[in-house]
């Protein structure tokens, strides 16, 4: 298969897990585009921060989408999404920022490690396989955890739907209430972390095609077979039984993780 067609499988699998998991970009793409630059030896010293900045680039175009989506329907919970939203966007500013600062193999061991705890979290700690009844987030959580999410997500380029779906499943959500905030939660994680890259990455490659460490023909790629896959899983693919939906999304999460594992 070809650099073009694993490139175009990637986006159109990221277009389907925007819809049904939150996914925007980074737990799909990073381990594809990463694994592309490394083929390529002027590339290859930077080819975590490459897949990092292309990813988050990708969320604001899926995520966007799908936010939109969901909003002229009716299904964004804005009670549990605007107190959150704000602290993330503050978050974000600072792990954009701290993105510029880290090397190559720390961002990948960041990774790698958030990852395992994320997976660890989710399979060993009750709650998330489980739905009770939904209350409200404290202001704690609100506040400092919305920080912590957007700090993470901007700095790994995963978005914020891996912390966001846990922390409102395990507050009774359905999974499919966690996943319709996911998507417009994960929106100011993009625009810092993409300006961002931009910017810090503008001296640092040596060839043409990019927007600092965005890879601007990969993000084209990336979104046109993104947005097919959207318009897939809203017209082909059933809803899915909230168990199934949780156990899922799981197992994607363990797959990403020894994809990265194998690099």
């Amino acid at each position: 298969m070809n650099d073009i067609a694993i490139i175009a499988l990637a986006g159109f699998t990221t277009g389907i897990t925007t819809v049904l998991f939150g996914f925007g970009g980074g737990f799909v793409v990073v381990p594809f585009v990463y694994q592309l630059m490394l083929r390529q030896s002027e590339l290859a010293g930077n080819a975590m921060h490459i897949a990092v900045a292309t990813s988050t680039a990708v969320m604001i175009f899926n995520a966007g989408w799908v936010s939109y989506r969901n909003w002229r329907a009716g299904k964004l919970p804005a009670q549990t999404l605007f107190p959150l939203l704000w602290f993330i966007a503050i978050g974000a500013v600072v792990g954009s920022c701290l993105a510029g600062v880290f090397s190559e193999n720390i961002v990948r061991a960041l990774f790698i490690l958030y990852m395992l705890v994320t997976i660890g979290d989710c399979l060993l700690r009750k709650g998330f396989f489980s739905c009770s009844s939904p209350r409200r987030l404290s202001l704690s959580v609100v506040t400092g955890g919305g920080v912590i999410i957007g700090m993470i997500a901007a700095l790994l380029g995963v978005g914020g739907s891996v912390m966001t779906v846990p922390l409102l499943r395990r507050h009774g959500y359905a999974m499919g209430e966690c996943i319709s905030a996911s998507n417009p939660l994960s929106l100011p994680v993009a625009l810092c972390g993409a300006v961002t890259y931009a910017v810090i990455g503008w001296q640092n490659i040596p060839v043409s095609g990019f927007l600092g460490f965005i890879s601007l023909k990969i993000l084209g790629l990336l979104v046109l077979t993104g947005w097919a896959g959207i318009v897939f899983s809203r017209r082909v693919i059933p809803a899915l039984p909230d168990i199934w939906h949780a156990r899922i999304y799981v197992i994607l999460l363990c797959l990403v993780l020894l994809a990265m594992l194998l690099q």
